[in-house]
This record gives C-alpha cells, structure tokens and sequence, in this order.
C-alpha cells in the first residue's frame, strides 16, 4: 500500500471536508453543524447493541438535520437499512407535518 494511499474500504465516504473562509464570523459555527463524516443518513438497531450481530432485527433510521441525527423511521432488517443509508432505497418520511 502506498504512502499516500487513503486506509479503508473504497466505498467508504471521503473524510475530507471542503476548506472554511477564515474571514466569515460564522466559521467555527459551520464546523460543528457538519454530519459526523459527512454521513447525513445512518442506522442503528432498536433495541440497542451491535449492527452486524444481528442482521434480522429491526432498525432505526435516522437523518442529519443540521445539529443532530433525528430518528425518520424504522426498517425490518440491516439489509433494507444499509440500502435506505446508502440512498439506493427510498424511504417515506413518517415525521408529523408541521
């Protein structure tokens, strides 16, 4: 593996982050709103554990929206939410209309 050579699987988002205008009073608030890894969708199992242990279980959805991950929905099982996480999966939105 090369020197430069970025580590992980090559489906894995990119962890850089596009450069921040040091001249914009907002900067460090911008910073802090971005998704952990640049990731806006994630999945995590209802009732708590780990994902891979049980792929059979159903999941929660959550998106990012702007400050923090809010729960959208649930799924019956990891195959359907990794799809939904991924965007290859559509997923209806079951939040209350305001």
């Amino acid at each position: 593996m090369g020197k430069h050579a970025r580590p992980g699987p090559p489906d894995q988002p990119s962890r850089a982050v596009p450069a921040l205008d040091q001249d914009d009073p907002l900067t460090a608030y911008e910073c802090r709103r971005r998704p952990p890894l640049d990731q806006p969708r994630r999945h995590q199992p209802l009732h708590g554990g780990g994902g891979h242990v049980l792929p059979g279980t159903p999941r929660v959805l959550e998106e990012w929206d702007g400050f923090t991950y809010v729960p959208v929905g649930t799924t019956a099982d990891l195959t359907t939410a990794q799809r939904w996480a991924h965007g290859t999966e559509p997923h209806t939105d079951h939040r209350p209309q305001a």
